[in-house]
């Protein structure tokens, strides 16, 4: 098991994620992805092994989304991918993979979680 969160402390889903992968008995690698954010190639992979279109990462409700001048067609992942790596605070979070077994979740809600974690 190679379980990865892409976390934003300040997040509440975040962090009972995180809490629920824990107690789960899992040490995931935590990657503050405001501070590291994933690069276009990474959101690709990800969004691939969630199983849904870049589109379905973004925070539509933040201020920068509703702001962006810059944003590019919604139907094309890869200009977005691009995008959103340059603009991270409006990544969906938090996203948890187990790149050994090839799957994805979004943690909203939270307990999502549970369908890649060891039962």
């Amino acid at each position: 098991m190679d379980i990865t969160i892409y976390h934003n402390p300040r997040c509440s889903k975040s962090r009972k994620t995180l809490e629920i992968i824990e107690n789960a008995g899992v040490s995931p690698r935590i990657v503050r992805y405001l501070e590291d954010p994933p690069g276009a190639d990474r959101i690709l992979e990800l969004a691939a092994t969630v199983g849904v279109p870049v589109s379905e990462f973004l925070r539509r409700n933040e201020d920068e989304f509703r702001s962006a001048t810059d944003l590019p067609d919604l139907d094309d992942d890869a200009s977005l991918a691009a995008w959103l790596a340059r603009h991270p605070r409006v990544m969906q979070r938090p996203i948890v993979i187990d790149d050994s077994a090839g799957v994805a979740v979004i943690g909203r809600p939270p307990e999502n979680v549970a369908e890649i974690l060891p039962s």
